[in-house]
């Protein structure tokens, strides 16, 4: 099995399920892998400056600075409360080009739609957002938990972004083994809002 290189994104007053949560979901599978005697699935990376502050003051100490990452296979981008002060706008500059596959929790979407990565895709975000987004030129499904557009998989808001990490589990290894990842963290997995 090839190991599937993840960097989730960490920045200051970013909603700390938005991190926390795809980060649990990708141990986790890889936990059950381990148990059947398997090898990792995921390469999981905090990609972040220094120490990142969450919202709430939770400090977090990424592994790997922006500018450091060669190559991810997925990045996540986290959703802030604030989508203007808390912007990880110049990471996602850095960090996309050097992505095969982005992704978003929440109004993470915005950061992607901002700087033009969302052009003509269907995307998500909190359903409190949808039509701001939809406002800001966005193709934006309001029915789904997660949108997956190939390149581009979009999630609404924050426990959402535990739906699309297991999606996305589903689709670099198996649903046997995303359904047992959801099962293990207690999780109700469903696309639908």
């Amino acid at each position: 099995m090839t190991t599937t290189r993840v960097g989730l994104l960490a920045f200051d007053d970013c909603d700390a399920m938005d991190l926390i949560g795809p980060y649990e979901v990708l141990l986790t599978a890889n936990r059950l892998l381990a148990r059947d005697g398997r090898e990792p699935a995921f390469e999981v990376l905090v990609v972040g400056e220094a120490k990142v502050a969450v919202y709430g003051g939770l400090r977090i100490a990424p592994s790997v600075a922006p500018r450091d990452v060669e190559h991810l296979d997925v990045l996540v981008v986290p959703g802030a409360i604030d989508i203007d002060a808390a912007s990880p706008d110049d990471a996602v500059r850095v960090l996309a080009p050097r992505s095969d596959v982005l992704t978003s929790v929440c109004t993470g979407a915005f950061s992607l739609q901002r700087l033009g990565l969302v052009d003509g895709l269907e995307v998500t975000t909190h359903w409190e957002d949808v039509g701001v987004l939809r406002d800001a030129g966005a193709q934006v499904r309001d029915d789904l938990r997660w949108v997956d557009s190939g390149a581009l998989v979009t999630s609404g808001g924050i426990s959402s972004g535990i739906a699309m990490t297991l999606h996305l589990v589903a689709r670099y290894v198996d649903r046997a083994l995303a359904e047992a990842t959801a099962r293990q963290i207690d999780y109700v997995w469903t696309e639908s809002r």
